[in-house]
């Protein structure tokens, strides 16, 4: 191994609202456009577009979870940083909220048939509710 590569990513995940989290790992796995990628210490430059998903990242002997819709990631050799257009805690999703949101847009998918736009929004909030309930439940797994 070069010793001149880093052997800790700085991950940060940044909202348009907030500051999500910004912490040390050794490893970060999201999900990008083209497929999920992964990323260690001393990865090559790059930057991409983020698909909607989760995004985990080892912390000592845990794996920790992020729902993660849209944006960026920016790669560098110690550092990743994901401008994300919405992102969710695992361990702060709430269940309850989480489920009636895919489930009323299930339905407005439904009814909404004939007009792409609101098809297409509703899609995109189904599938940020999975994301925020697969990272939950990826967070509870992990604990198990």
């Amino acid at each position: 191994m070069d010793p001149e590569l880093p052997t800790i990513l700085e991950l940060q995940v940044v909202t348009p609202e907030r500051l999500l989290l910004s912490e040390r790992t050794t490893s970060v796995s999201l999900p990008g456009k083209s497929g999920r990628m992964g990323i260690l210490p001393g990865h090559a430059p790059l930057v991409s577009e983020l698909a909607t998903g989760v995004l985990f990242f080892e912390q000592g002997t845990q794996t920790r979870f992020v729902a993660v819709q849209g944006g960026f990631v920016e790669v560098l050799p110690g550092r990743v940083l994901v401008l994300a257009t919405r992102a969710e805690r695992g361990e702060s999703v709430d269940l309850e909220g989480a489920g009636r949101a895919r489930n009323e847009a299930e339905q407005a998918l439904k009814k909404s048939s004939a007009d792409q736009a609101e098809s297409q929004r509703a899609q995109e909030e189904i599938d940020w509710s999975r994301a925020c309930l697969d990272a939950a439940d990826s967070k509870r797994d992990s604990n198990s």
